[in-house]
């Protein structure tokens, strides 16, 4: 996958589906590597910031098991 194409699924998929990459990624991630994981945590932070509850619920939903 391409770095614009990882950006584009980031900006495409909903809260939940972020948070729980980020919760459950294995190491090396590469969503999480470079330009695309500082973009993916400046995303993941942004709409965290703006729905404090709504990052409640996620998390709350898909919890720590793996």
């Amino acid at each position: 996958m391409t770095v614009e194409e990882m950006k584009r699924w980031i900006d495409t998929a909903d809260y939940t589906e972020l948070l729980r990459r980020w919760r459950f990624a294995k190491a090396g991630d590469p969503f999480f590597q470079g330009e695309v994981g500082d973009y993916y945590a400046k995303v993941l932070a942004a709409r965290r910031d703006t729905d404090p509850e709504g990052h409640v619920r996620a998390s709350k939903a898909i919890g720590w098991d793996v």
